[in-house]
């Protein structure tokens, strides 16, 4: 496993560090090597460009990046990188409600594709960011196998549990 980050997360701000947190607590458990940064489109665009330009040469292979209100900075990175980008809007105090976060991520120009997630779903992006590594490291492969086997397992356990109330009606 490289040592350099494989996976850079990033956000507009620091208040959107609880929702990003997810994505660096699941890539941590999968023992996947990651940075984390705050980075803004609108503050600090000169840096943002020059992260995104300095990233794959740093050995990043994807990158996740969360932003909340009018969320430039997923399709700002894809547009001066090659590596995928897997965009986070989040529902910020800024937001309405995380739909004009959507939109801002989601409704890119041709030619700069940017992978949406789920409002606040950073988990979802790392855990996408691990099967996109996955067909390139086969130690990543055998983790995100284990882990899509602990959620099948997890179902499995819930319904047994299910199966196991008692009503009146209840056809088994």
């Amino acid at each position: 496993m490289p040592t350099s980050p494989l996976v850079s997360i990033i956000m507009g701000s620091t208040s959107d560090y609880e929702v990003m947190r997810k994505a660096a607590e699941f890539l941590d458990s999968m023992e996947i090597p990651f940075e984390l940064n705050a980075l803004s489109a609108h503050r600090t665009p000169e840096l943002v460009a020059k992260y995104a330009h300095e990233a794959e040469a740093r050995g990043v292979r994807v990158i996740i990046a969360g932003a909340g209100g009018a969320a430039h900075l997923p399709g700002v990175i894809a547009a001066s990188t090659p590596l995928p980008v897997l965009g986070v809007p989040i529902k910020s105090s800024n937001s309405i409600e995380g739909f004009d976060s959507i939109l801002s991520i989601l409704q890119m120009p041709s030619g700069i594709p940017v992978a949406t997630m789920a409002v606040d779903g950073a988990q979802n992006a790392a855990i996408f960011a691990c099967q996109i590594l996955a067909i390139a490291y086969p130690e990543i492969h055998a983790k995100v196998v284990a882990h899509k086997a602990k959620l099948a397992e997890k179902v499995a356990k819930a319904n047994q549990e299910l199966a196991e109330k008692e009503f009146k009606f209840r056809v088994k």
